[in-house]
């Protein structure tokens, strides 16, 4: 392969933040770049997280009793929620959902919300952990602990891919003043 095909073929890749480059300096002369596989590239190899994963929880189900496993997940939601809390803070609510609907995302949900009177529905049209939630239903209270810490407003959920249902959603009780309406 020519080094001019490399080049292009690193370039892509870097475009499509599949590869990340370093520069190392080697004495004399411009600096080499160092290429490594980045982290969206590394999860796109087969790997045991999965097994490992489960074997874990396994373990943390086996000794502790299930509402400490439960308190176990929320603090885990909590903390995530938490490093997101302060993009949050003092904003009004539309700002928070839609910014809520971004960090889902980078949580690897897809997920979307709508006004419904004195509610807001969010939907999650996928789910990252629905392979783990199957063998641990416990998972599934991360993403809704997750919404009602970073809103700061309690959360129901309504429907769960688990129980059969299409997509998990929730319900969160708001009133119109909190929506930024104001009755005419």
């Amino acid at each position: 392969m020519s080094p001019v095909s490399v080049r292009h073929h690193l370039a892509n890749l870097l475009a499509e933040n599949l590869v990340e480059s370093e520069e190392v300096k080697h004495g004399v002369g411009r600096p080499r770049l160092l290429f490594a596989l980045s982290d969206t590239a590394l999860e796109m190899f087969p790997s045991r997280y999965f097994r490992l994963t489960s074997r874990i929880l396994e373990e943390i189900k086996d000794s502790m009793p299930p509402k400490a496993v439960q308190r176990l997940f929320a603090s885990v939601a909590a903390t995530m929620a938490a490093d997101y809390a302060k993009q949050l803070d003092g904003l009004p609510l539309e700002e928070r959902l839609e910014r809520l609907i971004h960090l889902l995302s980078e949580e690897g949900f897809e997920a979307e919300w709508q006004h419904n009177g004195d509610s807001v529905a969010i939907r999650e049209l996928s789910c990252p952990y629905y392979r783990m939630g199957r063998e641990h239903p416990e998972v599934c209270v991360i993403d809704q602990t997750f919404i009602a810490t970073s809103l700061s407003l309690p959360v129901e959920r309504v429907s769960c891919l688990l129980e059969g249902d299409s997509h998990c959603s929730f319900s969160i009780p708001v009133g119109v003043a909190e929506m930024g309406k104001v009755d005419a």
